[in-house]
């Protein structure tokens, strides 16, 4: 370039603006909330040991709703299917499992740790496979012909969740269904004066293990970048040669699975088994998704873990208030940011 075109050119200079306090603090406020209302609990119960075991309690029921809600997340954000049958997955998950785990009551019901941790396994591996295989059935046959119609979606996937639910009747019978967890993760440890229950403990580790299994995946293989690649711009994903509906196929199996393993995780805490256990829990579920915002692990790892956490807090201080709480958290999040806390694709 000669020395006048250098002089004509337009004059450049890159600046770098900081980001503003304000901003930083908006950034960082999502993450601020679990340790701020877990803060707010100690002050309100007073009884640290109370507390401690209300805080255990709240996060293993965290844990196992975010289980159940990542996949709904995943198809909800990523695919935009909105998945009502979604409960009926975390159904036939607790009944496969449990059915497994009754199966081996010799494993079940030795005093060993190891030979628990077994059955267990086996249980959810079983719910797993039965829930992946029936979630591709799902979207093959139910959801496929209705994509990109959202009140069509609604009302098959409904009708969907209903007849599964009547194949659980029918299958496995009308009644509820009682059963004792493995002998090992039967009672409670003591820690600081408070009684921290085992199974808690493990869904507290389970819970933790599967969201940085998804984070992993996600953000660190070729996998994930195709699927977050194909949530920006699928076209020109396709064009590149990529199949991204058989890979978005794969989320949608995927997120099934998970959901019959959260499944038979809540069973397990509970020790009761009905037909309706997933529609009931749906509720619990779509308000994680919804302020977490649509297709964020993240969001949702934290809106379970502040569902569970106000749910126990604010049923040891006013039971009949429970439910409302959250329904209060999930208004306060929206008036606050309308599309959850951390989306990652935005609200059509």
């Amino acid at each position: 370039m000669s020395d006048a075109a250098r002089d004509d050119a337009p004059e450049h200079r890159p600046t770098f603006d900081a980001p503003t306090w304000g901003e930083r603090v908006g950034r960082a406020a999502p993450y601020l909330l679990v340790p701020v209302l877990v803060a707010v609990g100690f002050l309100l119960i007073g009884n640290p040991s109370s507390w401690l075991t209300l805080t255990v309690s709240g996060l293993a029921m965290g844990m196992m709703i975010f289980i159940m809600a990542s996949g709904l997340t995943l198809v909800f954000g990523l695919m935009d299917v909105i998945n009502f049958g979604h409960g009926a997955f975390i159904s036939v998950g607790a009944f496969v499992g449990v059915s497994v785990i009754l199966a081996l009551g010799t494993w079940a019901g030795a005093p060993s740790l190891a030979l628990n941790l077994a059955a267990v396994m086996l249980a959810v591996a079983a719910a797993a496979l039965v829930t992946g295989a029936l979630g591709w059935a799902f979207e093959r046959v139910i959801v496929r012909p209705v994509y990109g119609a959202h009140l069509k979606q609604i009302l098959i996937t409904v009708g969907g969740l209903i007849v599964i639910e009547q194949v659980i009747v029918m299958l496995w019978g009308p009644d509820e269904i009682f059963f004792a967890r493995p002998e090992t993760l039967k009672g409670a440890v003591t820690f600081a004066g408070a009684a921290l229950e085992k199974y808690r403990l493990l869904a507290v580790a389970v819970g933790l293990a599967v969201f940085l299994a998804m984070r992993l995946v996600l953000r660190r293989t070729k996998i994930g970048l195709i699927v977050r690649a194909g949530v920006e711009n699928g076209p020109m994903v396709e064009a590149m040669g990529y199949r991204l509906r058989r890979v978005l196929v794969g989320v949608f199996v995927a997120g099934s699975a998970l959901a019959g393993l959260g499944g038979v995780m809540w069973a397990l805490y509970q020790e009761v088994l009905t037909a309706g256990m997933g529609e009931e829990m749906m509720v619990l579920v779509f308000i994680v998704v919804i302020i977490g915002g649509l297709g964020s692990v993240e969001g949702a790892f934290i809106g379970a873990l502040l569902v569970g956490l106000l749910q126990n807090y604010v049923a040891f201080l006013e039971p009949k208030a429970a439910l409302i709480g959250n329904i209060g958290l999930m208004t306060a999040v929206l008036m606050w940011r309308p599309q959850g806390m951390m989306p990652v694709v935005k609200a059509k």
